[in-house]
């Protein structure tokens, strides 16, 4: 098996000690996405909907560079600086996950996140341009 390191210019770019995602085995495990815009790379303003959006849409473009998708999204781990913002998140994920085929989820709070953030979301899952659930 072996490992490739996926990479794409529409998410944000990452820091020198990450890659964006490694697909192995079948499987592409995604790095933290924040809210950060990869086209001005800077975090976007608002509200933590706001940054959560582009947090998935970051990671959208991940999954897709590696072949997969939101719907081949096996499980789904989620940082809250504060859970006060647990509604909001929920809201936007239904936003994103509108079949009822929806992934496995942990969501947690946290005491601070990478560049001041409020909301950090990673992923693993199917890999290929053949995936299916």
């Amino acid at each position: 098996m072996s490992r490739t390191t996926i990479s794409t210019p529409n998410a944000p770019p990452p820091l020198p000690q990450f890659v964006q995602a490694v697909s192995y085995n079948g499987l592409l495990f995604c790095s933290g996405a924040v809210g950060i815009d990869p086209s001005t790379k800077t975090m976007v303003e608002g509200t933590v909907q706001d940054r959560a959006r582009q947090c998935l849409r970051n990671l959208t473009a991940v999954l897709e560079a590696g072949g997969s998708g939101l719907d081949k999204v096996l499980k789904v781990n989620i940082y809250l600086t504060d859970m006060a913002n647990f509604a909001a998140f929920n809201a936007v994920w239904d936003e994103f996950f509108t079949t009822d085929q929806k992934p496995a989820r942990t969501c947690v709070a946290v005491h601070q996140l990478p560049l001041g953030t409020d909301v950090e979301v990673e992923c693993t899952a199917i890999a290929g341009q053949g995936a299916r659930l």
